[in-house]
């Protein structure tokens, strides 16, 4: 999609968002009453959706902690980032080295509207509208070609988006396009929605295909999650539940319940 500048009436109130309703459940202001009407009736079918939303937004955060840390990622592209709220991917990769850059892609534009005032003054950090399918647009965008030097190591992130992808669409074949075009020493994070209960996948998918007015994709199966990194080396302890990935601690919270699981993990490029 092309970019545009955010205007009021680009954002229609009246039908939730996956962004926004995210945005509900880790505690944020950025929302609509349409939003928190469909959080809460998602959480009466499936009541682990909130402490499953946090337990994901801390997995981003170990995640680029750990690859900016222990493997020297200095660039990161975060493909349907949703809206800025704390310990942003800048954020912790500047915190390791303030050099960091990181790109945020997301096709809302209350993103792009609250993602640019955040950013105004941090020169090494950009937010774009465009739809993390559209891999040839974003690769080509002004500000990713200013912030990424893709003939160097780059951070792929993918986390928590990819249920947004219909089938059609192909979300594995997204995963590899983007792969194709990193050099070795690269890294993707992908993680999504998935469960072994058919019941459990099909509600959701229906619930939040009709709130979205289509604009979602499908709860799927860890085989399914499995494929995106196929030829790809996972890194330790392999694909997971992200509560379980790499914990800060032994105290750290783990996902309580089986109903659906946000499961993923990191590969690199060789």
């Amino acid at each position: 999609m092309q970019e545009e500048s955010w205007r009021p009436d680009a954002i229609d109130t009246t039908v939730p968002s996956v962004a926004r309703m995210y945005d509900y459940y880790l505690g944020g202001s950025d929302n609509y009453e349409s939003d928190r009407i469909a959080s809460e009736e998602l959480l009466k079918q499936v009541p682990s959706t909130k402490v499953l939303a946090v337990n994901n937004r801390r997995f981003l955060q170990r995640v680029v902690r750990v690859l900016a840390q222990d493997y020297g990622i200095r660039q990161f592209v975060d493909h349907g980032s949703g809206l800025p709220t704390q310990d942003n991917v800048h954020q912790v990769a500047q915190a390791v080295d303030p050099t960091s850059r990181v790109v945020y892609v997301d096709n809302d534009p209350i993103v792009l509207a609250y993602g640019r005032a955040l950013l105004d003054e941090n020169e090494r950090t950009a937010v774009i509208q465009a739809d993390m399918r559209d891999t040839d647009e974003i690769f080509g965008h002004e500000e990713t070609k200013r912030l990424i030097d893709f003939s160097q190591p780059v951070a792929a992130l993918f986390v928590s988006v990819l249920h947004c992808i219909p089938d059609q669409s192909d979300p594995a074949a997204l995963v590899r396009r983007v792969a194709e075009r990193l050099v070795p020493g690269s890294f993707l994070v992908v993680c999504q929605l998935v469960s072994d209960r058919p019941e459990i996948r099909q509600y959701v998918t229906d619930f939040m295909d009709q709130a979205t007015g289509g604009h979602w994709g499908r709860v799927r199966e860890q085989e399914e999650v499995a494929g995106y990194l196929d030829g790809l080396e996972v890194l330790e302890p392999g694909l997971v539940e992200v509560s379980t990935w790499r914990p800060d601690n032994d105290l750290a919270p783990v996902q309580a319940t089986d109903e659906w699981l946000e499961w993923g993990g990191v590969a690199r490029i060789g």
